[in-house]
Order: structure tokens, then C-alpha cells, then sequence
């Protein structure tokens, strides 16, 4: 680890020692100076809710940005908290797990389990509560800073994931054979993927171009796949685990069906959370022709 990527490392620890309600305190100043102040988080969000063609009750899409950038805020600060080097502290914030008996379920049955986690409340907690019950493999891209994968190792401590390239061949057999042999993979469902792959299908009323990969793995192998969230608690109180099913048409072996599915189940997720959602993520930055 370098030396500028160790100090950060240590400033993380020791802000992670602060009560998370003191934390998301700070946080949520920090999503209000966002929300106030011209910056490029406050540019992308506005942006993708402008694609957005569904209301969430009553809230219009201005108090939706309000709230989604103190939420980031939130986030961004917690992270301290959870990669304080104790992942089994972290996880004594888990509060609530609904939907747990669909989690042991698919487990059980042998058939290998896929699970969606969208962009979403605290999914760094997810991970440590679903590499606390078994052995998961995530796909992932790796950092743009080859320099912060050290950190992200250290914090995320012994309950760290398999993490698996899903960007080549290589790691897409992998997670096929793990899927085959009844094993677990983690993948992040609304992940843009690049400009040339993947299928354009509705997100919340606007063609968003959708990831194939999850569709394909689930049809192949026979896989369970079920969407999974860690919603953050108001006023420092903790987290809720959700775990969901997920639409039946998601291993349609026609792919704009399944595809339209699998964003139908990010839909579903997102609509109990709004404001948690990740909305300064590009979402819609690649159109259809």
C-alpha cells in the first residue's frame, strides 16, 4: 500500500470510530452543500432524473434530488464505519433482514444463486452480510486507480468476496462454473454495460441499455436469482436487509423479455428506497440510435 493510500487508509479508521448517527449527521450536511452548490454529483443526478418518467407518491423529481444527495452524502461517510477494519461490527448494524427465508431457500436448493444488488442503500454492508451466510463470488470492474485496490482489500477484511473480472472470457467461465456447481455470484444488475453490448429495455419509462450478462447466466445454468439491498435506517439507527425475488421473466430465453425483467426488478427495489438510489450514476448516458 503507498504512502498517501495508507494514510487515507488511517483517517478512514479513525473517523470509523465516530457513532454512525454522528456520521450520517455529517453526511447529511455534506449532501446539502451538494444539493446547494453547482458540482459535477448534483450535474449527473439531475441528468439521469430527467430520463425518469415514473413518480415516486408524491414526490416530484426535484425533492427526489434533495434527498438522493443527502443520502450520498450519508453514504460516503459511513463507509468509515463500515471499513473500520471490523466487518463483524459492521455487521451488528443489521437491524432487520426481511426476506431472509428466500435467502436460505436458494441456498438450499442446490441450484446456484445469483444476486442482483443494485446501486442502492449501503451495499459494502450487503457484502459483508451475504460473505458472513457463504462463499460468494462478485463481478466487478476494477478501479480506475490501480493504487486504491490495496485499501479496498484491507478494509473489506477476511469477509472480503471472491471478486471476479467479469470483462473477459476468463471470468465469465468462472462464474458459470461456480453457478453450475451450486455456488453464489454477486453482480450489480444496473451497471451500464458498453456502448455496443448489452440490450436497450425500459427503466422507469426511458430505454436504458441493460447489462445481458445476469439474463444469460440465469438461463444457462438454472440458477435462483433473487435482488438484495441494505436500506439505511433514519437517524443513524442502522440497516434493513431486503431480500426480493425476482421477476419471472428475468432467464426468459428471449433476451429484451428477460432484459426488461431485469430492470423491472431494480424498479421494484428502488421504489422503497428512492432517495438511496444512486442517481449521480450515468444510467442513461448511452442512447439508442
Amino acid at each position: 500500500m503507498r504512502w498517501h493510500v495508507a494514510i487515507l487508509y488511517f483517517l478512514l479508521r479513525l473517523t470509523g470510530r465516530l457513532p454512525l448517527r454522528v456520521l450520517h449527521g455529517a453526511g447529511a450536511t455534506l449532501g446539502w452543500l451538494l444539493w446547494l452548490l453547482p458540482n459535477p454529483l448534483r450535474r449527473k443526478a439531475v441528468q439521469t432524473l430527467s430520463h425518469v418518467r415514473t413518480q415516486f407518491g408524491t414526490k416530484s423529481s426535484h425533492e427526489i434530488l434533495k434527498l438522493a444527495l443527502t443520502e450520498t452524502g450519508k453514504g460516503a461517510l459511513e463507509l468509515c464505519k463500515i471499513w473500520s477494519g471490523n466487518p463483524q461490527a459492521a455487521l451488528e448494524l443489521v437491524r432487520e433482514v426481511r426476506g431472509g427465508e428466500l435467502f436460505d431457500a436458494a441456498l438450499g436448493s442446490g441450484r446456484g444463486l445469483i444476486i442482483a444488488a443494485p446501486h442502492l442503500g449501503c451495499w459494502e454492508l450487503l457484502n459483508f452480510w451475504l460473505c458472513s451466510r457463504t462463499s460468494i463470488a462478485i463481478a466487478y470492474r476494477p478501479p480506475r486507480r490501480p493504487e486504491i485496490e490495496p485499501l479496498l482489500i484491507r478494509a473489506r477484511g477476511a469477509l472480503a468476496a471472491e471478486q471476479v473480472r467479469a470483462d473477459g472470457a476468463a471470468g465469465v467461465r468462472a462464474l458459470f462454473k461456480r453457478l453450475l456447481a451450486g455456488g453464489v455470484v454477486g453482480i450489480l444488475p444496473d451497471q451500464q454495460p458498453k456502448a455496443g453490448e448489452g440490450e436497450f429495455a425500459p427503466f422507469f419509462g426511458t430505454p436504458a441499455l441493460t447489462m445481458v450478462l445476469l439474463s444469460r447466466l440465469a438461463q444457462r445454468t438454472g440458477a435462483i436469482v433473487l435482488f438484495a439491498f441494505a436500506e439505511r435506517l433514519p437517524r443513524g439507527a442502522g440497516y434493513r436487509i431486503h431480500i426480493r425475488p425476482a421477476p419471472e421473466k428475468i432467464a426468459d430465453p428471449d433476451l429484451p423479455e428477460a432484459v426488461a425483467a431485469l430492470n423491472c426488478g431494480v424498479e421494484e427495489c428502488v421504489r422503497i428506497a428512492p432517495a438511496q438510489y444512486q442517481w449521480a450514476y450515468k444510467r442513461y448516458s448511452i442512447r439508442p440510435q
